[in-house]
């Protein structure tokens, strides 16, 4: 059976009610054979439906991504100030660890120097 007519000429002349069923239950079976996929399509109310679902998830879904953002923004503002602080105090004790050793070389050179002139001059006054 290929088409409707046939299907048609097929029903009026079968003999009792359980041959058209029979023929029926065929058609229908052939009918799924040949689209498998007819299960699993959808009306276009059923497809709206869906789509307007997915809108909202979608505002949904960048409504909270914002949201992130801005908690992430305002830690980040955070930990560039903590940063700045760390580095400021950091600053400041090489600085500190600068002049420390500055002046402790200062206080070892300025004696050393002394001497070496002193050893000179008693080396010239030898000569």
């Amino acid at each position: 059976m290929g088409s409707v007519v046939e299907l048609y000429e097929a029903l009026a002349s079968a003999p009792d009610e359980r041959a058209r069923a029979r023929l029926i239950a065929a058609a229908f079976e052939r009918l799924e054979e040949r689209y498998p996929h007819l299960p699993d399509l959808v009306t276009h109310q059923q497809l709206r439906e869906t789509e307007l679902r997915l809108q909202q998830e979608i505002m949904q879904v960048r409504a909270d991504l914002s949201l992130q953002i801005e908690q992430l923004r305002g830690e980040q503002r955070e930990t560039e100030l903590r940063l700045r602080k760390e580095i400021e105090q950091l600053r400041g004790e090489v600085t500190t660890a600068i002049e420390r050793s500055r002046n402790t070389l200062l206080m070892w050179l300025i004696p050393l120097m002394f001497a070496q002139v002193g050893a000179l001059a008693a080396l010239v006054k030898l000569l």
